[in-house]
């Protein structure tokens, strides 16, 4: 049955759409913004190794941790004012953490952020299919809602480089402040609410099950990491099984009530499961190598945080452009081709970086990014759709909290694991003569040298150099196998997904002049 003209969205609704899309880019900015300002940073507060991976990754985890509560909030008491309340609270939090006089008060407004950022995340995706309700300009509303993520995920350490040539690092984080203003201003006038048609007769989501999910979160995080670090400890093992066990509590209580928090049932659905199961394992392998690959460009190439973000802008560049295409070939392939044919261009940048030396490894570097960057364009373009597209509307809240929570699960679990592994790997290769921080990590390194001279100190940064980018080429080889894993696992579950074709009664490019 096609879908009447009269349902097709206008110019309102596509203003509509740029005021979700600011804070979704903004979301993903305030996720890797800090990555080139983590020199700055680690010389002025001073963070151990493992705080300094938590300002990267608490914000993350918080988001993750209350993305699905957020959304059936949403459902329930309104997407858009779930939105509203999200913004405000994401920019005290980035208030605060940009003058944070600690590393203590940075995490926990980082923590903050995550809060608000949980609150903003689900409201904004699932706000778009009640906006547009042709299944073409849905696709199209949801890829630039995708190419969203990408412009926040590759703007961040630009932006970051900009700021940091004339303002202090916390400047950076300033960003969120008047991007939430304009969206608490334009959002009640071209966003219309939205709520499940029976919310009025629906409990608010329960309790129990928002702790049991942050229960099974935060410990098996927790034990990822501390097992990328640390190797097989009690520590590692105990916490993983008590966020695994917490997470068997909370799925058997999800399918026991009547209003579930997440219901997890939305899992039997292949195109659901194998979706954001793709997009979970891409996630996690781009999420640690964006973070080595900014270290690198600062910290073994010596560049400045502006020329950093200069490096990266082309290959942002070619993730929008891919992102943006990657629905119109989809109307004539089966989308899971065209993720896995991303997923092989991902997998040869992997490659490639594996074989980066400490030296001369620049060029190499660039070229192995320039491959993978794009190359996971697609899975984001496209699985967001599917997501949505095999959710019932009234549901939409809870699915795209989910599809969410695989993007910035899979990134934060990405800086956890990878940046684990890569001070694992840094830890055990670099020599046991070396001072103090600089056989804790490479900034380390860097801030003990700063205090020597002579041949001394280029030694030791040399060393600590070279033990960095060997941590990077273990991590490439992991990222590698996630990504193959990636392609196969769109190839399975998404083969059945037809390609998107226009309905026939549609004229063909109907709603590009809009987008």
């Amino acid at each position: 049955m096609s879908v009447e003209v009269g349902d097709r969205a206008g110019t309102r609704e596509w203003l509509g759409l740029t005021v979700l899309l600011l804070p979704t880019a903004l979301l993903f900015v305030a996720q890797t913004v800090l990555f080139l300002a983590t020199p700055h940073l680690a010389a002025d507060l001073r963070p151990s190794s493992d705080q300094l991976l938590w300002v990267n990754d608490v914000y993350g985890f918080a988001m993750a941790g209350l993305l699905v509560a957020m959304g059936t909030i949403g459902d329930r008491v309104g997407r858009r004012r779930v939105l509203l309340l999200g913004a405000v609270v994401f920019g005290v939090g980035s208030v605060i953490a940009a003058f944070a006089p600690s590393i203590g008060v940075l995490i926990a407004a980082r923590a903050l952020m995550g809060v608000g950022a949980a609150a903003v995340m689900p409201s904004t995706l699932s706000l778009i299919p009640n906006m547009f309700k042709q299944p073409r300009q849905r696709a199209t509303a949801v890829g630039m809602w995708a190419a969203s993520v990408s412009v926040g995920v590759a703007l961040g350490p630009l932006l970051g480089g900009l700021l940091l040539e004339s303002f202090w690092w916390g400047a950076a984080l300033l960003i969120g402040v008047p991007v939430m203003a304009l969206v608490v201003l334009l959002a009640p006038l071209l966003v219309p609410e939205y709520k499940a048609p029976d919310a009025a007769g629906q409990r608010m989501p329960d309790l129990l099950s928002v702790v049991l999910s942050m229960a099974a979160l935060l410990p098996f995080v927790y034990g990822v990491k501390d097992y990328a670090k640390s190797g097989l400890t009690a520590t590692a093992v105990v916490t993983t099984l008590v966020g695994i066990a917490f997470g068997i509590v909370f799925v058997r209580r999800q399918l026991r009530l009547a209003t579930p928090l997440l219901d997890v049932r939305l899992f039997r659905n292949r195109s659901f499961s194998g979706a954001l199961g793709v997009w979970l394992l891409s996630a996690i392998a781009l999420g640690g190598i964006y973070l080595l690959f900014t270290q690198y460009l600062q910290q073994v190439a010596g560049l400045s945080p502006l020329a950093a973000g200069l490096w990266i802008l082309p290959a942002a560049l070619m993730l929008v452009v891919v992102s943006t295409l990657s629905p119109i070939v989809a109307r004539r392939v089966r989308p899971a081709y065209v993720v896995a044919f991303g997923a092989l261009f991902s997998l040869a940048g992997y490659v490639v970086l594996t074989q980066v030396d400490s030296v001369a490894g620049l060029p190499m570097l660039i070229t192995g990014f320039y491959l993978l960057y794009p190359g996971i364009a697609p899975t984001m373009a496209l699985t967001t759709d599917l997501v949505m597209a095999a959710t019932p509307p009234e549901k939409q809240g809870a699915a795209s909290a989910v599809s969410s929570t695989s993007i910035d699960l899979g990134v934060s679990l990405g800086i956890a694991v990878m940046g684990s592994i890569g001070t694992a790997v840094y830890q055990a290769t670099v020599p046991s003569s070396l001072p103090g921080q600089a056989a804790d990590s490479l900034s380390g390194a860097l801030n003990e040298a700063s205090a020597m001279s002579g041949d001394g100190a280029q030694s030791m940064v040399a060393a600590a150099r070279e033990a960095f980018t060997h941590g990077l080429n273990v991590a490439g080889v992991v990222a590698a196998v996630l990504v193959t894993g990636a392609g196969l696992l769109a190839l399975t579950l998404l083969r059945h997904v037809p390609p998107a074709t226009a309905p026939a009664d549609e004229p063909d490019g109907a709603d590009t002049v809009h987008a």
